[in-house]
């Protein structure tokens, strides 16, 4: 006959981590523990590793993106006046093709929308590393 809950037979968990907390974050803590009427630890491991793909973020690495990306946008930026002025010219020349120009205006407008699809997505990562 034994005593005590089941031994796990997959999953136990051998590792801990100690934290220190302010007096009002234990309160919370201490709180929550209350409402929710699960341990201070359930609560801790249920925050941390819930959200735990989402909240990291590499300060690093995602400026060296930004980086990359603004100036790719700076060359394609440089490309598209070129292409403007080099229109232009044959424009007064009488030389410029409606094909070419509409080409160009498509081309254009992908560079806009691309360009609105990555503010959109820099408005996202400022909001998600505004919460950490």
């Amino acid at each position: 006959m034994s005593k005590g809950r089941p031994q796990l037979e997959s999953g136990k968990r051998s590792k801990k981590i100690d934290a220190r907390f302010t007096e009002d974050e234990y309160k919370i803590i201490l709180s929550l523990e209350k409402t929710l009427g699960i341990s201070k630890t359930e609560i801790l491991r249920r925050r941390v590793l819930s959200n735990a793909g989402t909240t990291v973020i590499n300060a690093k690495d995602l400026i060296i993106s930004l980086d990359n990306i603004f100036a790719e946008m700076g060359r394609v930026g440089n490309n598209i006046n070129q292409l403007a002025k080099h229109a232009n010219t044959l424009k007064l020349q009488g030389a410029l093709s409606p094909l070419l120009v509409d080409s160009f205006d498509i081309y254009f407008q992908k560079y806009l929308q691309l360009q609105q699809q990555l503010e959109t997505s820099l408005r996202k990562i400022i909001r998600l590393v505004g919460k950490s």
